[in-house]
């Protein structure tokens, strides 16, 4: 004897019970901490998204003109779009030589620096973010950073100079990718790499560096230290159009491949297992996405030194904005960092005028205090960390 299907009065009077929608891959993505039915529609979330864009596009498009009028040698802003155009071949005229050269040789090369350096440093949090799904990763969990300030600092103190005003920034480019195959290969083990076995083996990998950037700071001189000291404060302030050049193809690479991974990003969301089933190769994502983050940062730490939070806190404000999706959550991360770069760059550089902050510590300072906010709300939202 069959049993009869369960009814339920609707408006209509009893009836079968409406069978409840099956979560998608998107809202599944929120994670369980988001209750039914609190999700955004689908045209509210697109419409947010897109006034987020539009905002960060602007806010760029601002603080670029106004970082190039701004500092030691004042350009108004009419004669800043004035060379614009002139250079451009669409009218206006350009400024005096002086006026000319600070704009085009001094201004500009730091600008487009620290867009591209804040661009790479926020794109690789929220990839590093997405890979272990915590939002308080960040590039230097597994030894970026850190390796990256190894070569550089050695270079320093050991006096190397092969390839002239480049070594330093090569060293610290290298090492850093070394670094993080090292780190890789380490956490490897019977063909997988588990993301508790590379986090720990990051934190040992930034233990060891430390203690050979010690070392080499006890055998370096006076000068050197300096220098050394320089270097690890973070800093934009010897960007020239070379070193444009050398971190763009590094930078645009990484920031062109890191959005076709946005939607195996939402699926790993949703847990290793699950991902899989659904057609994704774990494995080999987790490498593919360990090397851009590998690229863009050792790109942004060796012609910037290293500049913390940028990579930690931007991707999480934006996911606290628009939610955890990551084709808006990769490239806007990349736009916001370029954005809160930029304007860290401006303060560091007017702030304390003709004496320039430290960038690295400017962020610091900033972003620190921040971030324990953040953690302060998530607990309180949460009822505890248990």
């Amino acid at each position: 004897m069959t049993r009869p299907a369960s009814t339920s009065r609707g408006p209509s009077g009893p009836g079968p019970a409406p069978a409840a929608p099956e979560p998608t891959a998107p809202q599944l993505a929120a994670g369980p901490s988001q209750e039914p039915g609190t999700a955004l529609p689908r045209q509210a979330r697109s419409r947010r998204t897109t006034l987020l864009t539009a905002a960060l596009l602007t806010g760029v498009v601002l603080l670029v003109l106004l970082s190039a009028g701004v500092g030691a040698f004042r350009i108004p802003l009419g004669e800043v779009l004035s060379s614009f155009a002139h250079r451009a071949g669409i009218g206006g005229s350009p400024l005096d030589r002086v006026g000319e050269s600070v704009l085009w040789n001094v201004r500009l090369p730091r600008v487009v620096l620290a867009l591209l350096v804040g661009a790479s440093l926020g794109c690789a949090g929220a990839l590093m973010q997405g890979v272990f799904g915590n939002p308080l990763a960040e590039p230097g969990v597994i030894g970026i950073s850190a390796g990256a300030a190894v070569g550089a600092v050695g270079a320093i103190a050991f006096g190397l100079r092969f390839a002239g005003n480049w070594t330093v920034t090569a060293c610290a480019f290298v090492s850093g990718l070394l670094t993080v195959l090292l780190v890789y290969a380490l956490s490897r083990s019977g063909g997988r790499t588990e993301v508790v076995t590379l986090i720990l083996t990051g934190i040992a990998v930034n233990a060891f560096a430390g203690a050979l950037i010690g070392l080499f700071i006890f055998f370096a001189d006076n000068a050197q230290l300096t220098e050394i000291t320089f270097w690890q404060l973070g800093s934009l302030a010897q960007a020239t159009w070379p070193k444009v050049l050398a971190v763009a193809p590094c930078a645009l690479l990484g920031l062109a491949v890191a959005p076709l991974y946005a939607r195996r990003l939402d699926l790993l969301a949703l847990g290793e297992r699950p991902a899989r089933h659904l057609g994704v190769d774990v494995e080999r994502l987790r490498i593919a996405l360990v090397l851009v983050v590998a690229l863009l940062t050792a790109a942004a730490v060796a012609v910037a030194g290293v500049i913390t939070f940028v990579g930690l806190l931007v991707p999480h404000l934006l996911r606290m904005a628009a939610g955890p999706g990551h084709r808006f959550l990769v490239p806007g991360s990349a736009l916001a960092g370029a954005l809160v770069l930029l304007a860290a760059d401006l303060f560091a550089r007017t702030l304390a005028a003709p004496a320039e902050l430290p960038l690295g510590v400017l962020t610091a300072l900033i972003g620190s205090p921040f971030f324990f906010w953040l953690l302060r709300r998530t607990r309180r939202r949460q009822g505890g960390w248990a």
